[in-house]
């Protein structure tokens, strides 16, 4: 089947979604641990919509059933205790709702390797710098669009692997926590949008591989890494179930799939609380 036609059966899937009702509108999952979302109601929709700040960015603000809510991302850097969502209304005034953080241990591999095999050469080490700054710059962004769902779809078919907040220690040093969901999925396998949006980066990166960045609207992006190739350029709007690329090995990986990442106010947060719930399997007979 080619890749166009693919693709169309995946637009008529996000179609047959958006019949099922409100369920595309709904909120995130709440999970206020590292690496979740906290949803913070900020008062009555009759009123104009305040702004808001955690740890000084800014936050989504929506609207359900008749109230603003502030969609908070807690990054997976986030101690547990309590913190404050800054809220600034329309009027000037100024008030601060708490927000406690509860903790949460992700999975962990402690591994004894040689050093040589850890460490970066002096001009990977270089090139990491110069790409984490471009990324930086789209993983902040914070635009006036406000998202059309939450409700993501699963951007390629597969099991979804529990590899968020996984963290590998190589001799006794601690390496970043994985930001994302693996979904295993063959190369060439075609990737869909997870939902309507705006692409805000692409390129080559040395771990990341070929990736795409979409932005959803008010800070809610989208990520998509380890591409073998993608069909989409900055700036391109896309549609929830437009194919933009396909699965590949690209970047620091052992094999094919697809990295999915979720970010919220600069924050990588579980893909898993936007995601419908995998399919019970049958009981055996």
């Amino acid at each position: 089947m080619s890749l166009i036609r693919k693709g169309l059966v995946f637009v008529a899937a996000a179609a047959l979604a958006a019949l099922a009702g409100p369920a595309l509108a709904a909120l995130p999952k709440s999970s206020a641990v590292p690496g979740g979302v906290v949803v913070v109601d900020l008062g009555d929709a009759a009123s104009p919509a305040p702004a808001a700040k955690f740890q000084g960015r800014p936050v989504l603000v929506t609207q359900e059933a008749g109230r603003h809510k502030a969609v908070v991302g807690i990054a997976l850097s986030v101690e547990p205790g309590d913190y404050t969502l800054e809220v600034t209304d329309a009027g000037g005034a100024r008030r601060s709702l708490p927000v406690k953080v509860a903790p949460k241990k992700y999975r962990e591999q402690h591994l004894t390797v040689a050093p040589g095999q850890v460490d970066l050469s002096p001009e990977d080490a270089a090139r990491v710098e110069r790409e984490q700054v471009r990324l930086r710059r789209a993983y902040d962004s914070f635009s006036e669009r406000r998202p059309a769902t939450f409700a993501l779809l699963q951007p390629v078919p597969g099991p979804r692997q529990d590899t968020f907040g996984f963290r590998r220690f190589f001799n006794q040093q601690p390496r970043n926590p994985h930001s994302g969901m693996d979904i295993t999925a063959a190369t060439g396998t075609p990737i869909v949008a997870a939902a309507d949006g705006v692409v805000i980066e692409t390129g080559d990166f040395f771990f990341n591989g070929n990736t795409v960045v979409i932005d959803h609207g008010a800070g809610f992006l989208t990520l998509y890494l380890h591409l073998s190739e993608y069909a989409v350029k900055a700036g391109d709007g896309v549609k929830a179930g437009q194919v933009i690329g396909k699965v590949g090995a690209t970047g620091r990986v052992t094999g094919a799939h697809l990295h999915f990442g979720v970010m919220l106010n600069g924050a990588s947060v579980d893909p898993a609380l936007f995601l419908p719930p995998v399919a019970a399997k049958p009981a055996a007979r």
